[in-house]
Protein backbone atom coordinates (compact mmCIF):
# COMPACT_ATOMS: atom_id res chain seq x y z
CA UNK A 1 0.00 0.00 0.00
CA UNK A 2 1.32 3.33 -0.88
CA UNK A 3 2.06 6.51 1.50
CA UNK A 4 1.21 9.52 0.83
CA UNK A 5 0.41 13.12 2.67
CA UNK A 6 -2.21 13.82 -0.03
CA UNK A 7 -0.63 15.68 -2.70
CA UNK A 8 -0.70 13.71 -5.69
CA UNK A 9 0.69 16.75 -7.75
CA UNK A 10 4.36 16.14 -5.56
CA UNK A 11 6.18 13.30 -6.58
CA UNK A 12 8.47 12.81 -3.64
CA UNK A 13 4.63 12.75 -1.36
CA UNK A 14 4.63 9.53 -3.05
CA UNK A 15 7.97 8.39 -1.49
CA UNK A 16 7.82 5.33 0.45
CA UNK A 17 8.50 6.49 4.13
CA UNK A 18 12.17 3.99 4.29
CA UNK A 19 13.00 6.37 1.44
CA UNK A 20 12.26 9.38 2.69
CA UNK A 21 14.07 8.50 6.05
CA UNK A 22 17.23 7.57 4.41
CA UNK A 23 16.94 11.14 1.83
CA UNK A 24 16.21 13.22 5.18
CA UNK A 25 18.71 11.64 6.96
CA UNK A 26 21.19 12.61 4.51
CA UNK A 27 20.10 15.91 4.45
CA UNK A 28 19.89 16.42 7.85
CA UNK A 29 23.45 15.22 8.65
CA UNK A 30 24.51 17.37 5.88
CA UNK A 31 22.63 20.19 7.04
CA UNK A 32 23.43 19.74 10.83
CA UNK A 33 27.15 19.01 9.99
CA UNK A 34 27.10 22.35 8.52
CA UNK A 35 25.57 23.97 11.08
CA UNK A 36 28.02 22.80 13.74
CA UNK A 37 31.14 23.65 11.80
CA UNK A 38 29.93 27.24 12.05
CA UNK A 39 29.50 26.61 15.97
CA UNK A 40 33.33 25.74 15.64
CA UNK A 41 31.91 21.97 16.72
CA UNK A 42 31.72 18.69 15.65
CA UNK A 43 29.09 16.33 16.24
CA UNK A 44 31.15 13.96 18.08
CA UNK A 45 32.32 17.34 20.38
CA UNK A 46 28.36 17.94 21.05
CA UNK A 47 27.92 14.61 22.27
CA UNK A 48 31.00 14.82 24.56
CA UNK A 49 29.24 18.63 25.78
CA UNK A 50 26.13 16.89 26.41
CA UNK A 51 27.24 13.68 28.26
CA UNK A 52 28.68 16.22 30.83
CA UNK A 53 25.67 17.33 31.54
CA UNK A 54 25.73 15.89 35.21
CA UNK A 55 29.57 17.03 35.89
CA UNK A 56 32.73 15.73 35.33
CA UNK A 57 33.14 12.23 34.12
CA UNK A 58 36.52 10.10 33.42
CA UNK A 59 37.80 10.24 30.06
CA UNK A 60 37.26 6.38 29.84
CA UNK A 61 34.12 6.58 31.05
CA UNK A 62 33.02 9.19 28.32
CA UNK A 63 33.96 7.37 25.98
CA UNK A 64 32.20 4.48 26.97
CA UNK A 65 28.95 6.57 26.86
CA UNK A 66 29.23 7.91 23.93
CA UNK A 67 29.92 4.09 22.50
CA UNK A 68 33.44 5.43 21.12
CA UNK A 69 36.99 4.34 21.45
CA UNK A 70 39.21 5.84 24.22
CA UNK A 71 41.71 7.14 21.17
CA UNK A 72 38.74 8.65 19.58
CA UNK A 73 37.33 10.50 22.43
CA UNK A 74 40.68 11.80 23.59
CA UNK A 75 41.06 13.58 19.68
CA UNK A 76 37.29 15.01 20.09
CA UNK A 77 38.58 16.08 23.74
CA UNK A 78 42.10 17.93 22.25
CA UNK A 79 39.45 19.48 19.92
CA UNK A 80 37.35 20.69 22.44
CA UNK A 81 40.13 21.60 24.62
CA UNK A 82 41.80 24.02 22.32
CA UNK A 83 38.34 25.86 22.07
CA UNK A 84 38.41 26.08 25.50
CA UNK A 85 34.68 24.67 25.81
CA UNK A 86 36.43 21.57 28.28
CA UNK A 87 38.84 20.92 30.53
CA UNK A 88 40.83 17.98 31.69
CA UNK A 89 42.80 17.38 34.77
CA UNK A 90 43.65 14.66 36.82
CA UNK A 91 41.40 12.56 39.06
CA UNK A 92 42.17 13.82 42.50
CA UNK A 93 42.71 9.61 44.08
CA UNK A 94 43.88 7.98 40.92
CA UNK A 95 46.31 9.66 38.94
CA UNK A 96 46.06 7.06 36.04
CA UNK A 97 42.33 8.76 35.23
CA UNK A 98 41.49 12.01 33.41
CA UNK A 99 38.28 13.95 34.28
CA UNK A 100 36.68 16.03 31.72
CA UNK A 101 34.79 18.86 33.29
CA UNK A 102 33.02 21.42 30.65
CA UNK A 103 33.81 25.15 30.90
CA UNK A 104 31.41 27.84 30.78
CA UNK A 105 32.49 28.49 27.17
CA UNK A 106 31.41 24.89 26.93
CA UNK A 107 28.01 25.58 28.35
CA UNK A 108 27.40 28.17 26.34
CA UNK A 109 28.62 26.74 23.02
CA UNK A 110 26.26 23.54 23.84
CA UNK A 111 23.51 26.09 24.57
CA UNK A 112 23.69 27.74 20.89
CA UNK A 113 24.27 24.36 19.26
CA UNK A 114 20.53 23.17 21.15
CA UNK A 115 18.98 26.61 19.17
CA UNK A 116 20.05 25.58 16.18
CA UNK A 117 18.89 21.85 16.49
CA UNK A 118 15.52 23.10 17.45
CA UNK A 119 15.55 26.04 14.74
CA UNK A 120 16.79 23.56 11.87
CA UNK A 121 14.85 20.75 12.51
CA UNK A 122 10.71 20.12 13.02
CA UNK A 123 9.46 17.95 14.97
CA UNK A 124 6.02 15.96 14.40
CA UNK A 125 4.09 14.77 17.04
CA UNK A 126 1.81 12.23 14.66
CA UNK A 127 2.60 10.01 11.59
CA UNK A 128 1.24 12.85 9.06
CA UNK A 129 2.94 15.18 10.67
CA UNK A 130 6.54 13.34 10.81
CA UNK A 131 6.29 12.70 6.99
CA UNK A 132 5.48 16.20 6.23
CA UNK A 133 8.50 17.15 8.70
CA UNK A 134 10.67 14.71 6.63
CA UNK A 135 9.37 16.29 3.70
CA UNK A 136 10.20 19.45 4.94
CA UNK A 137 14.20 18.91 5.63
CA UNK A 138 14.28 17.07 1.98
CA UNK A 139 13.04 19.88 0.22
CA UNK A 140 15.02 22.47 2.61
CA UNK A 141 12.22 24.60 3.54
CA UNK A 142 12.99 24.11 7.44
CA UNK A 143 12.69 27.07 9.52
CA UNK A 144 15.41 29.34 9.99
CA UNK A 145 16.62 28.89 6.22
Amino acid sequence: MAESTGASNDPLAAWPTGRLLATAARATENRWHAALDGLGLTHAGLVALHLLDDGALAQADLARAARVEAQTMSRTLERLERAGHVRREAHPTDRRRVLVARTPDGDAALGRAQVVERELFPSAADTAAFRGALLEIIRGDTPGE
